[in-house]
């Protein structure tokens, strides 16, 4: 009789598919026809969440000695401040609040990376829906739908500051006429290289994140592997590997979390200046 245990591929392949609204796997870059419901949902969720701590933080701020979570808090804004106030010089009422939440809503995105890999489909199981969800990936941030999504975000941001700071006509001159000079045979040329420019903008933040992150959620599930082993030592390699990767991976969750708020910043930052 045949196992009806997954081999390696197998096992690898369902912790990669999503739960979709088609139940189909997802063959191409971008399917309109298809929604990864696991990403918007653990996406909305960490917002939640976000918005909620921030919330508690304010509402719970004092001027005399701070507990341990208010002074968690107050060292990250400060981070932000400090790196907001060196880039982008200028009004920052919103871009500075701006960062921190994207900062943090990233961070727990990327954060949900460090639960057992299996730890979904045992809570379906138990509460009776394992017949029902056979995929689920739960972080937002490997999947390329969310990251391009958050990369969108930072585009249209990107396009209002520019419009804000130097107006529609100011903001035409400037596609038109940077970086190779105003005369109209250059126009074609520079505004090519515009949209270029902000094409590759948006592609490069969302694909390094994305990248970052998938690589790491693959390198759990493979670590997972040896936990499915039947001899003590695939156990204690699982054990053994699981924690040193999720030591590691706590640096890189945060490391790259850090780069897209920089990243946002940076390209916020650029719309405040002139060519």
């Amino acid at each position: 009789m045949a196992s009806s245990e997954p081999n390696s591929s197998e096992y690898v392949g369902h912790h990669l598919l999503h739960l979709n609204n088609t139940g189909e796997i997802q063959t191409k870059l971008f399917d309109i026809n298809i929604i990864n419901i696991d990403t918007i949902f653990w996406s909305l969720a960490t917002g939640l969440l976000t918005i909620f701590l921030l919330w508690l933080a304010a509402r719970k701020a004092t001027s005399g000695v701070p507990n341990k979570f208010q002074a968690a808090v107050e060292i990250v804004i400060e981070m932000v401040e400090e790196q907001s106030k060196s880039i982008v010089h200028g009004n920052r009422k919103f871009i500075a609040p701006l960062a921190l939440t994207v900062f943090i809503w990233v961070f727990f995105m990327n954060a949900l990376d460090l639960l057992p890999v299996d730890l979904p489909h045992f809570v379906f199981q138990a509460i009776g829906l394992g017949d029902i969800i056979h995929n689920h990936r739960i972080v937002p941030t490997a999947d390329l739908n969310g990251t391009m999504g958050l990369a969108l975000g930072v585009f249209v941001l990107m396009i209002y500051y520019n419009l804000k700071i130097k107006g529609l006509i100011g903001f035409i001159k400037e596609l038109l006429f940077a970086p190779f000079g105003s005369h109209p045979f250059l126009w074609v040329f520079n505004l090519g290289l515009n949209v270029i420019e902000f094409v590759a903008k948006t592609f490069s933040i969302g694909m390094r994140l994305f990248g970052n992150m998938y690589a790491g959620e693959l390198i759990f599930v493979l670590i997972a592997l040896l936990g499915g082993s039947a001899t003590f030592f695939g156990f204690v390699g699982h054990v053994f590997a699981g924690t040193i990767w999720a030591i590691f991976h706590i640096l890189i969750i945060t490391l790259q979390a850090f780069i897209f708020m920089m990243l946002t910043l940076v390209y916020i930052g650029q719309a405040h200046e002139s060519h």
